[in-house]
């Protein structure tokens, strides 16, 4: 069957569908049948920020492979699970995750203004169902919450909760300001860096009317993202007294060297962001092609160790899959017969006793 004519392209436009990124160049049209297999499983969404820095002569572009779909992504290996974090067993309600005892996730939206092809939660976000948690699910929530003294902390994710319109935002925030246990509130965002033009003076006053510490977590995973219009963004939210932490997820030849890692969180330290968590890829399906080993990822912050500021070393952690919550995985500077690794090199120990 013909492909129906494709619409020329727009560069203030987000590219939502193979024609769409073969008309904007970013894939060729001998891909277009099998990107359309993947498109009609996983959702597709290349915001013009991230087009721009996409080099599309370069078939190992870490750009495009985070956000470009892949015909790899058919491949489902028997480990792989559609809910690798086990966010189903920890949701009391709709949309609310309760893991830990002291804070909760809330499952705000299920679109992002990008789609990672690596995302943990890419069987459940993305157009064709309901964009936000509906009223009658979010008055369960609060009430939840509200009900429960020892959740200190609220964690807004999705989706992207940074997608929804300031107005919103602002009317949610004032619904918690009225729980007074509730001390935090965190949102994990990739819109400072792929969007970063919703940063709006309106979307930064709600986050600073929110009546409580309010904290983002910038997601990026290249140094290349961070740029000069993202560094805005940023300065935006950090001059308005948002604080601000990094999530980065480990990827196979995107960012699992010491020369790219070292730039990103030096980059975010320039930019008032505080390495937070670097995450070993979870078993997300068909992402297989992206994951290290963990000992790769323990080799990368040994080597991080010896050359970065403590500012900018991130905490390597895994989430173990079934829902048990994130652990850190090392590496270990500490053997069990007292030496102590020389985090420099790893090549010279030191008994304890010698070493402080």
């Amino acid at each position: 069957m013909p492909h129906s004519p494709v619409v020329p392209f727009e560069k203030s436009l987000t590219l939502r569908s193979p024609a769409a990124l073969v008309e904007a160049g970013l894939v060729p049209d001998s891909a277009r049948v099998g990107l359309e297999q993947v498109a009609e499983r996983y959702a597709v969404a290349v915001t013009p920020a991230v087009a721009e820095l996409i080099d599309p002569a370069d078939p190992a572009d870490p750009i495009a492979a985070q956000f470009v779909p892949t015909t790899a992504e058919l491949t489902t290996l028997p480990e792989e699970r559609a809910d690798p974090i086990g966010d189903d067993a920890h949701s009391p309600v709709p949309g609310l995750v309760h893991r830990y005892p002291d804070r909760v996730l809330l499952k705000l939206v299920h679109v992002c203004a990008v789609y990672c092809r690596f995302c943990f939660r890419r069987e459940t976000v993305g157009p064709g169902g309901p964009t936000m948690l509906g009223a009658a699910e979010l008055e369960q929530a609060l009430a939840y919450v509200q009900a429960r003294p020892e959740i200190w902390e609220v964690v807004f994710t999705g989706g992207d909760p940074l997608v929804i319109t300031p107005r919103r935002l602002a009317e949610l925030l004032e619904r918690f300001r009225a729980i007074d246990h509730v001390k935090i509130l965190r949102f994990h965002t990739r819109v400072p860096v792929v969007d970063p033009a919703r940063i709006t003076p309106e979307l930064v006053a709600a986050l600073r009317n929110a009546g409580k510490t309010v904290y983002v977590a910038i997601h990026a995973n290249h140094p290349r993202e961070l740029t000069a219009e993202a560094r805005a963004a940023l300065a935006r939210l950090a001059d308005a007294g948002i604080a601000l932490v990094s999530q980065t997820v480990l990827l196979k030849g995107i960012n699992d060297d010491p020369e790219t890692m070292a730039a990103l969180m030096r980059g975010f330290v320039e930019n008032r962001v505080k390495p937070y968590y670097l995450h070993h890829g979870d078993l997300a399906p068909g992402t297989s092609h992206f994951r290290t080993s963990i000992a790769e990822g323990q080799a990368l912050m040994r080597a991080l160790r010896g050359r970065l500021s403590g500012l900018a070393q991130p905490t390597y952690v895994l989430d173990i899959p079934g829902g048990y919550g994130k652990v850190p995985v090392g590496p270990s500077y500490v053997n069990e017969d007292g030496t102590v690794i020389d985090p420099n090199d790893g090549a010279h120990e030191y008994r304890f006793n010698d070493a402080v």
